[in-house]
């Protein structure tokens, strides 16, 4: 007999069906959800020709990449709403089709400011695509089983999909032209919005869906206010030290803090704190802002090294990530069919030390690193603690979620991740360049005389590997959280007896 037929007062006759094209339409959310995670990482290699390109200034050009997080994370608990409140189809097609209309901006763009503008114009569409997409997984799958394998591609996307977007990168930039780094996102759009009409189920909140509106400006105005202050810090001329960053920063967190305040009296509130409160939910959401803050600085500098130390073209750095999507792939595998057997706490320690033990040995780089003894090696381990962990979080930060409260709930995933991918780039950004400067002043031969090249690219190496043994750090960090907070087995994982509302 099954847990649902078992469990009281449910009768096997009352149970919802599942919905019949709820793995077809897995494939067009998982379409949808690639381009955005893609466009996260896709730009980097793309980012200095366009800045020849175009003429932009070498001051200005972090905002090829600042505008699309700063719109994003500031954001998503809206986009999560008007998911949950408009309809989550509608608001995913509504995404996709915005999210191919600023690509195209961005791609025919001929001066720095209107692909600066174009990029945000993405961001905030993917603010609305990214919410809608996972609060559609958590509705249209409610069995243990399914959901996990649902979750193991969500996760797979999750944790592989920037390594995936530095090989596309490379591949555009080297054979095309870096505005197809950008323009690739139409067909994929175009395609997911083909498949997504006759196959994706409308689903929405009911009862009371009126908007927070204060909270929904205030949030915004916080989270992209403690964006920024993390962008400043990773500024050269700005750093921790300046006003402008703890401003920023310190700005953010009392306007955070406004809205906590404006939540606890709201009627009807953009992010519900029983959401956040929830002791396993809040633990999944500090250990997706734990991995994310190590997991955008380990690409971030492991492309860097590639290219800048060991001289790997862009094409050549694209495929040398691709051991990391490999590790992904397989443990999210292992990780979707141990799920549902064991719970989501062990495999959620496992990937930790796993992506961990990756980091401490990329810490270990030099000027002639081998790719196969070395990277290699370090990446699979990192791509496997990836999927460890992402599918099992990605499910767990959604357990329990009423389905009125699904978007709001994915949104926070979300947003976890961007404000510590924001976080870590700024802080492993100032370690590294911190050590690069010490290294080259303790190995001048004289004052008035400029390094000699192989002190600057062993300098490069010293920061980097500075940079990799934090991002273990605040891996193994979210190990800990995981150990302290999650206490969800696999009881707790859904069986199907909720009724879901999908049309």
């Amino acid at each position: 007999m099954t847990a649902a037929a078992e469990a009281p007062g449910v009768r096997p006759e009352h149970r919802p069906e599942p919905h019949p094209r709820r793995w077809a339409a897995l494939g067009v959310i998982a379409i949808s959800q690639l381009m955005v995670v893609l466009d996260a990482t896709i730009v980097n290699i793309a980012l200095p020709s366009a800045r020849l390109d175009l003429g932009i200034t070498e001051a200005d050009q972090q905002w090829v990449v600042t505008a699309y997080t700063l719109a994003f994370g500031g954001l998503l608990l809206l986009g999560g709403r008007i998911a949950d409140y408009w309809g989550r189809k509608r608001t995913f097609i509504v995404g996709a089709l915005g999210f191919a209309a600023a690509s195209a901006i961005g791609g025919l763009a001929t001066t720095g400011p209107l692909l600066f503008g174009a990029r945000a114009l993405q961001g905030a569409f993917g603010a609305l695509l990214a919410p809608a997409s996972l609060a559609l997984l958590t509705v249209l799958f409610t069995e243990a089983r399914e959901r996990a394998k649902a979750f193991a591609v969500y996760g797979a996307i999750a944790g592989g999909g920037s390594a995936v977007g530095l090989l596309l990168g490379g591949v555009l930039t080297e054979y095309a032209s870096w505005r197809w780094c950008l323009l690739v996102n139409i067909p994929i759009a175009l395609v997911a919005l083909a498949l997504a009409v006759p196959l994706v189920p409308e689903s929405k909140a009911h009862g009371d869906t009126s908007y927070d509106v204060p909270g929904a400006v205030v949030v915004t105005l916080g989270l992209t206010s403690l964006v920024y202050g993390f962008t400043e810090a990773a500024k050269p001329d700005k750093g921790w030290d300046a006003g402008t960053t703890w401003a920023f920063i310190g700005g953010g967190l009392v306007l955070l803090v406004i809205f906590v305040l404006i939540e606890r009296v709201s009627r009807n509130p953009l992010l519900p704190l029983r959401i956040v409160l929830d002791r396993n939910r809040g633990g999944a959401y500090l250990t997706s802002m734990l991995v994310g803050a190590g997991l955008f600085g380990a690409f971030l500098f492991l492309t860097l090294f590639l290219q800048n130390v060991l001289g790997y073209t862009p094409l050549e750095a694209g495929f040398a990530s691709l051991p990391v999507t490999v590790g992904v792939l397989i443990s999210a595998t292992v990780a979707s069919n141990l799920l549902p057997r064991i719970g989501p706490k062990i495999p959620m320690m496992i990937g930790p030390v796993l992506a961990a033990a990756g980091m401490i040995s990329l810490r270990f780089i030099d000027l002639d690193t081998s790719f196969w003894a070395h990277l290699m090696p370090a990446q699979v381990l990192l791509g496997l603690g990836l999927g460890f962990t992402f599918v099992p979080l990605s499910s767990l930060a959604l357990v329990g979620v009423p389905e009125h409260d699904a978007g709001a709930a994915s949104a926070a995933l979300n947003a976890t991740q961007q404000i510590g991918g924001s976080l870590g780039t700024a802080l492993l950004n100032t370690i590294a360049t911190s050590a690069i400067t010490a290294y080259v002043a303790s190995h001048l031969t004289a004052p008035d005389q400029p390094p000699a090249p192989r002190v600057l690219l062993e300098a490069q190496v010293d920061g980097y590997a500075d940079a990799f043994t934090w991002a273990a750090g605040l891996i193994l960090l979210a190990g800990i959280v995981t150990l302290i907070f999650i206490k969800a087995g696999k009881a707790d994982l859904p069986t199907g007896e909720t009724a879901v509302h999908v049309g």
